[in-house]
């Protein structure tokens, strides 16, 4: 594993170590390394470019620069090459006037890279953090503490008496600090927070939720008092950019963005959003949830209700400190346990640490390939614009209801796997760059994973098997290049060809597992769940029937056997729960274990799954009737009724589309409108129904949590009870029947 590192086609071709961070500083670019102790610098001349198809197009520019061609016939054949970034400003000001096509657009016959710091890595070869290890990281967590005004529900930070009241800070060598703010004003608790930052002197600066909240918060008191942020590592204030907007699958967040001079922040909960998008199985992104989940929350643990902040600074401020060190202890731990996979990807990928998790798969592969094919001094095509839409992978819900035993088996990487066996690459890498790179990876994880195992020292194991989980993500991510629109290599008609020869894979396997007596319950993509012949009596002899099957695919595919289980329930296509024979209950999919559903909704339908698993569907009744009853009971927890929902764009977007007619309303914008607090994209809202009749509009009677009163409960039960009930006739097919006059 010792050469891992020295792969250009993956790390670049400067091997150079120890670099923290790259920063523009006039003419040049400051890199800060890593030196015993300490943090050094220098600097070295860098020239901006732009990529163009015809340098006709900047004729009359004034913006001085020379001129690079670039080998082959591929669209953007020359490179503009500046000697500052005003001039390469210039020059794509005047590229979008002239030709009427702002940057970022697929079809401009011109490619700007806004970001100067990613242009020079991009250029050099270089990246981040080679021959550093994680643990070399000067890390600082951050979280601070808010006051709010008498008759208010929320901190605000322009409101002159929502000051900051306490500031904790823990760095990554134990060193643990509380900004005070019963002995000091507000003014010198930020001169405080500067100061420790200038002495940690922090390679990367970590809190949960710090850009929407913290960050947030602290620039705005500190406008107030008229203080300098001099958090840079040579002093700058930090670069805010007010309007960021993140984008992760379906979601949506917005959010203001900080760059600090020579640092990176890290947000865990944007690492949290990443973790979850593909498992989806926390049930909230808050920080004390994730840490509960994680298990890193200590048992002596401060738990205070953010509208209790105030009364406990006015009366027990020590719990308070207590309740704001609880929280960066937790902020680090869970920065250590989900910022490793993109540290390592940092090593790789030609961005900062702060920028690698916000970029997209395709995003951070296409940046390899400009990478390589700028080295080559070769041209670079245009981008695909939108393409149609493909087919996409094979699946079934075969057999619904309770079924077992089940065995499941998968193809190791299907997509990858089939693009390497038939060599199917996009037809504009005109180097052959993405099926070695892919073999590359592949080789990489392979040789990760025996280390993982082999490694005698847990901390060499640990590495080893974050290693080998990056690569399996980057390799995985290469289909979703191929077929992904808008990047310069993407070809959605291979991606269109891979998912065909996918479909007939599986379709092979099908067939495989039924000549062998099989029945197939659940397929999806890559996978399929089955119930084995009763010839297979035990987990060798169903070892044996999956390897049977790999042997019948085409070379270079690999099925696995991935897991076996004493039952399943199949819902419908990509819905479906296992029990474990150690009784452990895996549920799957939207349609199963929705988030969005509320939290009695969701525990009622875990548990009826469980029975139908375990064979005890005629209990369901039973627990329906006790739901009830706690339904109705005086004593109701309104968080057990209550819905969290996620806001998908800014409450003021949301009211001109109901103004215009293009939405209908919705209780959780209804409730953020209504707030004394501004709400983004991305925030989430708690509510729950009032008034009384089962069929109540959610967004006509919704209530935020906050405003419930325990002494005077306003619960619409009948409109709870009517929910209930129609998620229970969803399991009414696999209940068992009453008796008819004809079964008598």
């Amino acid at each position: 594993m010792s050469d891992m590192g020295h792969n250009p086609l993956l790390f670049g071709h400067d091997n150079r170590t120890g670099i923290l961070a790259v920063e523009p500083a006039g003419p040049f670019m400051r890199l800060f390394f890593r030196a015993g102790h300490g943090v050094q610098f220098h600097d070295e001349p860098f020239r901006p470019f732009i990529l163009l198809s015809d340098p006709a197009l900047v004729s009359g520019c004034r913006a001085p620069c020379s001129v690079r061609q670039l080998a082959g016939d591929d669209f953007y054949r020359f490179q503009l090459l500046f000697d500052s970034w005003g001039d390469c400003l210039t020059a794509r000001d005047f590229l979008a006037a002239k030709t009427g096509v702002p940057a970022g657009s697929a079809d401009a016959p011109y490619l700007f890279i806004s970001d100067l710091s990613h242009q020079y890595l991009l250029t050099t070869g270089a990246t981040l953090f080679k021959g550093l290890e994680f643990g070399d990281l000067r890390c600082l967590a951050l979280d601070i503490e808010t006051y709010c005004a008498e008759g208010f529900e929320f901190s605000n930070p322009k409101r002159r008496e929502d000051r900051i009241v306490s500031i904790a800070l823990k760095d990554s060598h134990g060193q643990e600090t509380v900004l005070r703010g019963d002995l000091l004003d507000e003014p010198a608790m930020l001169r405080a927070l500067n100061e420790a930052i200038r002495t940690c002197d922090p390679d990367v600066i970590i809190g949960h939720n710090i850009f929407r909240f913290d960050l947030e918060y602290i620039a705005t008191r500190a406008a107030l008092h008229g203080i300098r942020l001099t958090w840079g590592r040579n002093g700058a204030a930090p670069h805010i950019t007010a309007n960021s907007r993140w984008a992760l699958a379906e979601k949506v967040i917005d959010y203001p963005r900080w760059d600090v001079y020579g640092r990176h922040i890290i947000d865990t909960y944007f690492l949290v959003q990443l973790y979850d998008i593909s498992l989806r199985s926390l049930e909230s992104h808050g920080l004390k949830q994730v840490a509960r989940h994680f298990g890193i929350a200590a048992d002596e643990r401060v738990y205070l209700e953010g509208n209790g902040i105030a009364a406990t600074f006015d009366h027990d401020p020590e719990l308070l400190y207590r309740y704001n060190l609880d929280d960066v202890r937790e902020t680090l731990a869970l920065f250590r346990l989900l910022g490793y996979p993109w540290f390592l990807q940092t090593r790789i990928f030609p961005y900062s640490f702060q920028n690698c998790p916000l970029r997209g798969n395709a995003t951070r592969i296409n940046a390899l390939f400009l990478r390589e094919y700028l080295h080559r001094g070769h041209a670079i095509p245009q981008r695909t614009g939108e393409a149609p839409a493909f087919e996409g992978g094979y699946t079934e819900s075969a057999v619904q209801g309770v079924s077992g035993p089940i065995v499941h088996c998968d193809v190791a990487s299907l997509y990858p796997s089939l693009m390497l066996a038939y060599r199917l690459g996009p037809v504009k890498d005109t180097l052959g760059l993405f099926l070695p790179m892919l073999a590359e990876l592949r080789r990489f994880r392979l040789e990760a994973k025996r280390a993982a195992r082999e490694s005698a020292a847990e901390s060499e194991r640990h590495y080893y098997d974050a290693l080998q989980q990056v690569f399996k993500v980057l390799i995985n991510s290469f289909f979703g290049y191929l077929g992904a629109p808008l990047h310069n290599f993407s070809d959605p008609e291979a991606a269109a060809e891979v998912t065909r020869l996918g479909r007939l894979t599986i379709r092979s396997m099908i067939a495989l597992l039924k000549a062998e007596g099989a029945v197939p319950v659940e397929v999806d993509t890559d996978g399929i769940y089955f119930r084995p012949p009763d010839s297979c009596v035990t987990e060798a002899d169903e070892a044996a029937l999956v390897e049977r099957v790999s042997q019948g695919v085409p070379e270079g595919i690999e099925v696995e056997m991935d897991g076996r289980y004493r039952s399943m329930f199949a819902y419908k296509a990509k819905n479906y729960a296992l029990l474990g024979y150690d009784g452990r209950v895996v549920i799957r999919g939207s349609g199963l274990r929705s988030r969005g559903l509320e939290r009695y909704l969701r525990e009622f339908m875990r548990e009826a799954i469980t029975l139908l698993l375990t064979g005890s569907s005629a209990d369901i009744e039973r627990l329906y009737q006790g739901y009830l009853t706690r339904l109705r009971s005086r004593d109701l927890d309104v968080a057990w009724v209550a819905r969290t929902e996620t806001l998908n764009e800014s409450p003021a977007t949301y009211r001109e589309k109901v103004e215009k007619g293009r939405r209908n309303p919705a209780a959780a914008f209804e409730i953020a409108l209504a707030s004394q607090r501004v709400y983004r994209a991305g925030d989430q809202v708690s509510y729950y129904v009032g008034g009384s009749g089962r069929d109540a509009t959610a967004y006509e009677h919704c209530r935020p949590v906050g405003a419930f009163v325990p002494e005077r409960p306003d619960i619409n039960i009948p409109y709870y009870v009517d929910k209930l009930r129609h998620l229970k006739r969803r399991f009414e097919p696999y209940l068992p029947k009453e008796p008819t006059l004809f079964d008598l």
